[in-house]
């Protein structure tokens, strides 16, 4: 160190030197260092790109799960279907109209057959896949959303709520159950009260609401009874597990069945029997409308026929003969007048309602002005007095109104209903029906009707009193996996056309394949009253198919009966005329 400073020119140029070979020094030193290092970075940069590169695939494969999934799967099929269709289907004639309704129906029906989208998306996909295809305008598809029968629906809806709002099922249902109880307890009796209370609460609302108003009677009544297991019932003499768990089942299938004849009897009952009205009335607008009046008149016997083959089998299968003595023990009337008694006397606001919907005891006011505004050609009704300008969502929309009118006398200024009590409204069947009646009008007005019956003119020379259960049997089959109402939209523009083709009355085979598709009795997928029984946990997919088969076949000997009889005589059919 002094040497730098101190001695001669030596150390001095020692010194500069040494300055002149640091950067060189530094130079090998780095050098060295990141040789070193190198092998110690190695593993971490491998280590890096590795992970890069399974990060990378690992997100590519989920992205790939993810545009692969079910959901979406289903959700391709609609618009993937219909470009097969219009790029390698050729109809006869080279009707291009036909061939895009062919397209669209595809779409609609396979996202209605798979769930892809809420069945009201779903449902709405002819307010723009009409127009965008050439088959009809926009506000010609949007009028099929709202005309009178989706009138009777929207009002038949807020009545329904109303019902329930107010626990008025419940009252009549614990009233009719009551009655029927019998004392000592008869067990075939107490099924009797508990299917006619549902069948007829099903007549005025869906069905689905009527099980589920029905259900939870049912479930009070047998919560009656003690669990598997228990004390009490190791101390009965015979079997009491077995005799129980057979009339709990009997019970649950009642009313799950009953909720689906009972609907068949009116109009309003289920949507099945609305889409059959709006679908003649597109396809006929010259021909008399299916009435309130009329529909009853042919269906309510047939219901009833139905009904009692359904007590008959429960009875069979379901009602041993000591269920008696053993349900004697656990449920008598003292119980159901004791929860009657619960209830009350009934409130100001209750006997309004049933004053409007005219249920029980009360003026039948709106079933009343339904049955009485059309009677028959030659009696004219009191939509006479109107020049016919009335229909049945006329009545029904303007009762519903009544309930946001007439005050309830529980709190000033409140009514019977409200608009916040409609918000559990059943949209998704008002457009499902507008949906029907869009491409009923859609097949019929871009000719695909036409080429439907040209392709099934085979079947002209078969006797209808073939084709009829047939139509029945083949409906009831395609309902157990699909919707009622997707089932019936599907097949009656295709009977339609059968009809035409065989010279016959068209509402011979559009009733047969509409009342068939509400026999969905065998699977728990077949209708959302199904799913409400099964969820219960007191009946399986065997007790309904063992049930179910010999209501199905019971329905359609019913229907094949009625149906060129009392059909005939009630529709007037034989005053056809081919057009």
């Amino acid at each position: 160190m002094a040497g730098g400073y101190s001695s001669g020119g030596g150390g001095c140029r020692i010194d500069d030197e040494d300055e002149g070979d640091k950067p060189r020094s530094r130079s090998r030193s780095r050098s060295r260092s990141r040789s070193r290092r190198a092998p110690l970075l190695l593993p971490l940069i491998q280590g890096i790109q590795i992970h890069t590169t399974t990060t990378t695939t690992t997100s590519t494969t989920t992205a790939a799960t993810l545009i692969l999934s079910k959901s979406n799967i289903c959700i391709l099929l609609g618009p993937c279907s219909c470009l097969l269709i219009l790029f390698s289907v050729e109809l006869p004639g080279g009707r291009q109209s036909s061939r895009n309704m062919l397209a669209v129906l595809s779409w609609v029906l396979l996202w209605w057959l798979t769930d892809a989208v809420p069945m009201a998306v779903a449902s709405m996909a002819p307010l723009f896949l009409f127009p965008l295809f050439g088959i009809a305008r926009a506000d010609d598809v949007a009028k099929s959303y709202m005309d009178d029968v989706i009138a009777l629906v929207l009002g038949s809806f807020i009545l329904a709520l109303a019902v329930q709002h107010y626990n008025i099922h419940r009252r009549l249902a614990l009233n009719i159950t009551w009655l029927f109880c019998g004392d000592p307890v008869n067990p075939p009796l107490l099924l009797l009260g508990i299917c006619s209370t549902t069948a007829f609460v099903s007549m005025w609302m869906h069905n689905t609401a009527a099980a589920v108003m029905m259900m939870p009677v049912a479930n009070g009544m047998l919560q009656r009874f003690p669990a598997a297991g228990s004390e009490a019932d190791h101390q009965e003499e015979v079997h009491p597990a077995d005799v129980r768990n057979k009339f709990c089942k009997g019970v649950i299938l009642g009313v799950t069945y009953s909720a689906a004849v009972g609907g068949m009897s009116t109009l309003t009952g289920t949507g099945v029997n609305l889409i059959l009205a709006g679908m003649w009335e597109t396809y006929f607008p010259q021909e008399n409308p299916i009435s309130f009046s009329t529909w009853f008149l042919f269906a309510f016997p047939l219901a009833l026929l139905i009904f009692f083959a359904l007590w008959a089998l429960l009875c069979f299968f379901y009602c041993s003969n000591d269920s008696a003595k053993l349900l004697s023990s656990y449920l008598d009337r003292a119980h159901l007048k004791t929860e009657l008694q619960s209830l009350g006397p009934m409130a100001f606001a209750e006997k309004m309602v049933l004053s409007v919907f005219g249920v029980l005891f009360q003026p039948h006011v709106l079933v009343l002005l339904w049955m009485t505004r059309s009677l028959t050609n030659d009696v004219p009704g009191w939509g006479a007095l109107f020049d016919g300008r009335v229909g049945d969502g006329t009545v029904s929309v303007m009762m519903a109104t009544l309930l946001f009118v007439i005050p309830n006398k529980k709190k000033p200024g409140e009514k019977l209903m409200d608009w916040s009590m409609c918000k559990n409204l059943h949209w998704n069947i008002i457009l499902l029906l507008g949906a029907g009646f869009a491409i009923a009008d859609g097949v019929r007005t871009s000719g695909l009707a036409d080429v439907l019956s040209e392709n099934i003119k085979f079947l002209e020379a078969a006797p209808y009193i073939a084709v009829a259960p047939l139509v029945c049997l083949v409906s009831g089959t395609i309902t157990e996996f699909t919707s009622n109402n997707a089932t019936t939209t599907l097949i009656v523009p295709l009977l339609i056309e059968l009809a035409r083709s065989m010279k016959l009355h068209p509402l011979l085979l559009m009733v047969p394949g509409a009342v068939g598709a509400q026999f969905a009795f065998l699977l728990p997928t077949g209708t959302p009253s199904n799913i409400v029984g099964f969820t219960t946990g007191h009946i399986d997919i065997k007790d309904m198919i063992k049930t179910g088969i010999p209501l199905k076949v019971a329905g359609i000997a019913a229907l094949s009966l009625l149906m060129p009889t009392l059909g005939a005589l009630v529709f007037q059919t034989s005053s056809w005329k081919i057009y």
